[in-house]
């Protein structure tokens, strides 16, 4: 059954995780674009979103002919798996065991390795492979989320709205900013996504063995919920645990 709160839930979902996963694209693009220059940016960016219109166009079929509850069985694993490697990643980064996730400086190393391969003859050739592969990569974590978040309930068309609307928004900032998007939160939204993510796993893993969900979809919003206690209280333990050590090292 489709309900505003999984519609809702749908494009949030698939809106978060493409942003953070465009912005990624984007810092590469943006690289290549200003040290090299714009058309092997272009190019390798176009040949990557071909490769990836190839991708959905192959998979699409497909999707229609497994069973819905295998296939919510199937992806809601691999979206809980998915999930909580980003949530593992933003609790760890939250509370201070690995370092935050910088777009500038993501930037200026990619920048800084392209500098040193413009004096190379195919110089050119190495910019438009770095835009396609980023595009490529990151655009098949795109379709991913893509698929995870709406081939459960037949949402496929709600995901890529909001997938497309955060493509667009990345774009258009990043026109008018015309640098990297380091001001974005990234770290904070890879910490809602791996929430939105794992919730949506264990719901429809739930719903591929026959589990009758109390309340139907807004149980997905008591999953959430149950989830972001756990990571807040893991977060405030090891953030104590990890203040306690660098305390006894600086002794």
């Amino acid at each position: 059954m489709t309900t505003l709160t999984t519609i809702t839930s749908t494009v949030t979902a698939a809106f978060l995780g493409s942003f953070v996963e465009v912005v990624e694209a984007f810092t590469i693009i943006l690289a290549v674009g200003v040290t090299q220059s714009w058309r092997p940016a272009f190019i390798g960016t176009g040949l990557a979103l071909g490769v990836l219109a190839i991708l959905v166009l192959a998979l699409g079929p497909l999707l229609g002919l497994i069973p819905v509850e295998l296939m919510q069985f199937v992806i809601g694993t691999l979206l809980v798996l998915f999930g909580l490697r980003w949530l593992r990643k933003a609790i760890l980064r939250a509370s201070g065991f690995i370092a935050l996730h910088d777009e500038d400086k993501a930037f200026a190393a990619e920048t800084d390795s392209l500098r040193r391969q413009s004096s190379e003859r195919r110089a050119n050739l190495l910019a438009g492979i770095a835009a396609f592969k980023a595009v490529l990569l990151e655009g098949i974590e795109v379709v991913f989320i893509v698929i995870a978040t709406g081939a459960g309930h037949g949402m496929i068309g709600y995901a890529s709205l909001g997938a497309a609307a955060a493509c667009l928004l990345v774009l258009i900032i990043g026109i008018f900013l015309h640098k990297p998007l380091s001001a974005v939160p990234e770290n904070s939204l890879k910490f809602v996504v791996g929430l939105l993510l794992s919730a949506f796993g264990i719901f429809w893993v739930g719903e591929g063995i026959g589990a009758d969900w109390p309340g139907d979809d807004l149980s997905l919003l008591a999953i959430l919920a149950v989830l972001a206690v756990f990571s807040f209280a893991a977060v405030r333990m090891l953030r104590q645990y990890f203040n306690a050590h660098a305390e006894v090292a600086a002794c």
